[in-house]
């Protein structure tokens, strides 16, 4: 740590913008510092060696001209590695924060290094409890990086894996070949996070020759099939500057909006086909709409209306009968690519490194070789918390004591219940060993919403977000068949009508071991399993360890 004390670390200052005369201290002309121009509604952040001589450049700036005050951030301890480090942690968590629309581009967001980085880390959390007294921020730190907010900020620091496919896409965008563009990552990865960085970059981008903005009248959309994650992102795009919640849509959505010059699709797994789907008059009024035939899919829809659009894909992920799969996908892409410019094949981009498990890429694909019979010699992870449970009622305690100790901690469990609460409410979903419990309570939002830590999410309500610690049940819809020594599923304790009506038995088998693969890579920090097959659960602990 620093060898200094909290009360002489951070001075911080409000003054009008603009003003003749910001004050007479030697730092405000000569000393790497922080500042915040706001208007109680809006902020800028920024970093200067000269505050006093930038005040009087941002007010030369028609668009800074909105703002009525502004506070500088001093510290003896500050040099310029410093500042620079800081002015990305505020932009990050500020936007996350919620309390103010920040007016920020997010082209300099990078993760830094330098000397002495962990000791400033440290002390970075003072400085955000000093904004928080100035009422310039209003949750935690903690708070914040627990929100969905945080994650899904287009001002998040890309690793170098994501900042490398994010200059790719925006180089092929901007060349304007008006191409579908693929971008293949497994889960933790990334995908919706660049999205996100993607849509706030091109709006905010300004050609350096003619200073134009381009994409800022191009019309431009963000597809997430998950209605739940749409309501999330839908909040945090009211609170960027150039982004708006109409910005982010469903299929159906982007159909009734007409024609796109680029469309971003999330998820493009779970683009719908005509299969056991809600709303087949909908979806057939939009095939008619398009001139598209009566089996054509919201994947047809996308390559129709969208001059560019890129699709994030992640074949494991398909957990249903109505969803797109790899073969499909491809030939559909491929098709188009010919149409459009006589090219037989694409070239996908790959995002590979891990950003949500601890235990990384090896812990994923330990799960997946773990519930497709892949004989994997037993791993454990130095990183990563993954334990089994015999006995529920300790596997429910625990739940409680992680939500206390770092709270973002859910149960979850594949479909192996009925929805009686659906229409009774004062019912129980689940009952194991005497302990009875409820499916989620709602659709958007679920993770994050009251009530939400007593109840059972499912796939619907849990893919696409991330968990600290996710206790996944695996009902008896999945077994584990002793003579043959393999897995199987049991489709008459699978519950999910619209996912099994339509599906051959080869299907739903892919369906409900990828619906088991995306729970148990929801965790952080740890997934805790309860089996409920005991075939299964002697099965699975040849391979993870006993809690």
């Amino acid at each position: 740590m620093m060898d200094t004390t909290k009360d002489n670390l951070y001075i911080i200052t409000n003054r009008k913008f603009p003003s003749d005369n910001y004050g007479n201290d030697d730092y405000l002309n000569n000393w790497p510092m922080l500042y915040i121009l706001e208007n109680e509604k809006k902020v800028y952040i920024g970093e200067s060696t000269n505050v006093a001589e930038r005040m009087k450049q941002h007010y030369n700036n028609q668009e800074k001209r909105e703002f009525n005050q502004v506070h500088f951030i001093y510290s003896d301890r500050f040099n310029q590695s410093v500042t620079f480090d800081y002015e990305s942690k505020l932009i990050q968590f500020v936007s996350a924060d919620g309390k103010f629309i920040i007016t920020n581009k997010n082209d300099g967001i990078a993760n830094k290094n330098y000397f002495r980085k962990p000791d400033y880390d440290d002390t970075f959390e003072e400085l955000w409890n000093e904004l928080r007294s100035f009422n310039l921020a209003e949750h935690t730190l903690e708070q914040i990086k627990n929100s969905e907010f945080y994650k899904y900020s287009p001002f998040k620091e890309l690793n170098k894996d994501q900042k490398q496919l994010a200059d790719d896409i925006i180089y092929e965008i901007r060349s304007g070949k008006k191409l579908p563009i693929v971008v293949e990552g497994r889960p933790g990865t990334g995908k919706t996070i660049v999205a996100v960085y993607l849509m706030k970059y091109l709006r905010d981008y300004q050609d350096e020759k003619t200073h134009e903005y381009p994409f800022r009248s191009m019309k431009m959309g963000l597809i997430i099939p998950q209605t739940s994650l749409r309501a999330t992102l839908r909040g945090l795009f009211k609170k960027i500057e150039g982004l708006a919640s109409k910005d982010v849509i469903g299929a159906s959505d982007a159909v009734k909006e007409g024609s796109w010059d680029i469309l971003f699709v999330d998820e493009a797994q779970k683009l719908q086909v005509r299969r056991s789907i809600v709303g087949y008059q909908a979806y057939d009024n939009n095939n008619k709409k398009l001139g598209l035939p009566s089996d054509a899919t919201e994947l047809d829809w996308v390559l129709k209306i969208a001059k560019t659009p890129v699709f994030f894909f992640d074949p494991d992920q398909l957990s249903g009968p109505s969803g797109t799969t790899i073969e499909v996908f491809e030939n559909k892409v491929k098709l188009e690519l010919g149409r459009r410019n006589r090219i037989g094949a694409y070239v996908a981009h790959f995002l590979k490194m891990q950003m949500r498990v601890k235990g990384g890429e090896e812990y994923i694909n330990y799960v997946n070789d773990i519930l497709h019979d892949v004989d994997v010699p037993k791993k454990t992870f130095t990183d990563y918390d993954f334990k089994i449970f015999t006995d529920f009622g300790t596997f429910n305690r625990e739940l409680y004591v992680k939500e206390n100790d770092m709270e973002l901690c859910r149960m979850l469990a594949g479909y192996a219940w009925e929805w009686k609460t659906k229409n009774d409410k004062t019912a129980y979903d689940i009952e194991i060993e005497g302990i009875s419990k409820r499916w989620n309570h709602c659709l958007n939002n679920w993770i994050n919403s009251d009530g939400a830590l007593d109840e059972v999410g499912c796939i619907h309500t849990s893919a696409g977000y991330d968990l600290n610690y996710a206790f996944v049940i695996l009902g008896k819809d999945i077994k584990y068949d002793d003579v043959r020594h393999k897995i199987y599923v049991d489709r008459s304790n699978y519950y999910d009508k619209r996912g099994k009506q339509s599906a051959t038995d080869e299907e739903l088998d892919l369906y409900i071991r990828n619906i088991y693969y995306v729970l148990m890579t929801r965790g952080i920090r740890g997934t805790y399993l309860y089996v409920c097959d005991e075939k299964l659960r002697e099965h699975f602990m040849k391979y993870v360890e006993r809690f």
